[in-house]
């Protein structure tokens, strides 16, 4: 009877019913409709004249502009894509999002506004370093 009792604490340790589901993701709040994309899941060999040609067909782009690491140059993973208007860019969403670019992946959203972000001061230090006078 004990080894019993031992196979069934056993089987409970390893169900997946004897734990919580995980909870669910957070959802992010959507951001407003504008006429700036937030693109990403981009190609690391993908450019910003890739992103004009893909994204031309849905309206006048303004500007796209692929975001590069400073020391490699390569894409980051994300880039932005201005459109002439709100309702062009709407119809790159529907046509894009989910699609194929460079063979991966991408998925484009409505770019939410820059959060401002105050300079943090520069610590002043309170006595000299030492040999100064």
């Amino acid at each position: 009877m004990a080894a019993a009792a031992a196979r069934a604490g056993f089987r409970r340790l390893f169900s997946s019913s004897a734990f919580a589901p995980p909870p669910p993701p957070a959802t992010r709040p959507a951001a407003e409709p504008c006429n700036n994309l937030f693109v990403s899941g981009l190609n690391k060999r993908t450019t910003s004249e890739k992103l004009v040609v893909a994204f031309s067909k849905f309206g006048q782009v303004i500007e796209a502009r692929v975001i590069t690491d400073r020391i490699s140059g390569y894409s980051r993973g994300f880039g932005f894509v201005k459109f002439a208007t709100v309702q062009e860019a709407g119809e790159a969403i529907k046509g894009m999002d989910g699609k194929f670019l460079d063979g991966w992946v991408i998925f484009a959203e409505y770019a939410k506004p820059r959060e401002a972000t105050e300079p943090t001061p520069q610590a002043v230090p309170s006595t000299p370093p030492s040999g100064f006078q």
